[in-house]
């Protein structure tokens, strides 16, 4: 299928496409005259791409494993790529740090705003 057949299947676009290839998170093959070919499995692979953006993973990381997620609809841990279980791991550490660093963030916020005079929100 041809790039605008996958952008109308799974509802990207077709410049998302594009950097998706760019990026190394999508391999189609090349028609002798130069047309970009999905095939079927790439429709999965867009909805797998989408679900880890959503999840917070960078297209680095989602470049080292995207080959890895099998399955039509929904992501799923796969037997024989080790790879896949360490990033999500190193991720998932990631996210959490950051989750910390903005609820104390907040913290902070919250005890400054409640010295602040009640006047001052009228302003």
């Amino acid at each position: 299928m041809r790039i605008g057949d996958l952008a109308h299947e799974t509802g990207v676009s077709r410049r998302l496409l594009r950097y998706y290839e760019e990026q190394g998170l999508l391999r189609p093959a090349r028609s002798d005259n130069g047309y970009r070919a999905y095939a079927d499995a790439d429709i999965a692979t867009v909805h797998h791409i989408r679900a880890m953006l959503a999840a917070g993973l960078s297209t680095t990381v989602i470049g080292k494993i995207v080959h890895c997620v099998r399955g039509k609809d929904e992501l799923k841990v796969p037997l024989g790529c080790p790879t896949f279980i360490g990033e999500l791991q190193r991720e998932h550490a990631r996210i959490t740090e950051t989750i910390s660093q903005l609820e104390n963030s907040r913290r902070m916020l919250d005890a400054v705003l409640d010295t602040a005079p009640r006047n001052a929100e009228k302003s």
